[in-house]
């Protein structure tokens, strides 16, 4: 069986189930700590392993189907549903909502619960991780309404970043939207790097405002525009060409 070593041909088998929009690579490395992959007929135990297309992989007693032609979604996340497969507690999630006709597909990143806005989806797990990467500079646009006493001055402080309880959240980017005040709620631009667990909450907490309402208006250059609440549509081949050029390689010839 090949080893997982440069001098070996292939990819990682984490690294191949997630193109194959099986699911990210971490959760790829979760399942064959399950047992539930195999490779030419034996068990993986540890995810130190390179495949090619010689080898016979199955997951959960179904063979690994061949990874298709990347493929990317826009999809306008509701508040009141989580971006996981299965909840325990049983409320509603993102996946539940797709269309039937959809291939298997994972998420680019989380929108929490009560989250909503722009979240994109795409069959090949390898390149979410690649756009989740802060490293890769794509940044997350989101609009906050929020409860309290807006302070230019304060919203400036996180310019640079900001620590809060232990951790480091890299420069965050907050602007008042004129003309948009509600009363007592004001609504503001926000622009983050990294989209850490419940980031926009946690410093606007820090700045002493609460958050009424969360929405993400782009992820990178792909914007939520008018996209209708719940509804989904893929992004054209052409446009992920132009802003993934480099991860997706030469555009195939019809």
């Amino acid at each position: 069986m090949p080893q997982a070593n440069s001098s070996f041909p292939g990819e990682r088998i984490a690294k191949r189930l997630a193109r194959s929009g099986v699911c990210s690579r971490r959760d790829a490395e979760k399942l064959i700590a399950a047992g539930r992959v195999s490779v030419d007929g034996k068990v993986l135990t540890s995810p130190a392993l390179n495949v090619t297309d010689a080898n016979k992989i199955v997951v959960d007693g179904k063979p690994l189907v061949a990874a298709e032609e990347t493929r990317v979604w826009r999809y306008h996340k509701s508040a009141g549903t989580i971006t996981t497969a299965r909840d325990p507690q049983g409320r509603p999630t993102v996946f539940e909502k797709l269309p039937p006709e959809m291939p298997r597909v994972v998420s680019v990143g989380r929108l929490d619960f009560n989250t909503e806005g722009l979240l994109l989806l795409t069959n090949d797990g390898e390149l979410a991780r690649h756009l989740e990467l802060p490293q890769n500079a794509w940044l997350r646009h989101y609009r906050a309404r929020v409860y309290g006493e807006v302070d230019p001055a304060r919203l400036a402080s996180v310019a640079n970043g900001v620590t809060i309880s232990g951790i480091h959240y890299e420069p965050v980017k907050i602007e008042i939207e004129k003309g948009k005040d509600e009363g007592a709620n004001h609504w503001l631009a926000v622009t983050i790097r990294e989209g850490k667990n419940r980031e926009v909450r946690k410093i606007m907490e820090h700045l002493e405002l609460q958050v009424t309402r969360l929405i993400r208006v782009a992820f990178g250059p792909f914007p939520l525009g008018k996209l209708p609440r719940g509804a989904i549509e893929e992004i054209p081949r052409r446009v992920l060409h132009e802003s993934l050029g480099n991860f997706l390689g030469e555009p195939k010839a019809k």
